[in-house]
């Protein structure tokens, strides 16, 4: 996968929800995509990300527990 850079929001946040790089990287893979204005919002498993793709790096905005 190409390169992932997290925002310090996202950063913060998986801290503070005991999310990994390894789970960002697999929702964004694998998971469920659909468009919120210029972002995409990918579901899976117990978690939901908020990312832009630029060129061909994928910056994460915000991770956020689904339950």
């Amino acid at each position: 996968m190409s390169n992932i850079k997290y925002s310090s929001h996202a950063r913060l946040r998986m801290i503070e929800r005991g999310i990994s790089e390894k789970e960002v990287s697999d929702a964004i893979a694998k998971g469920s995509k659909r468009k919120q204005d210029e972002k995409i919002v990918t579901a899976y498993r117990h978690l939901e990300v908020v990312f832009k793709k630029v060129k061909e790096d994928y910056y994460v905005i915000t991770v956020i527990l689904r339950w």
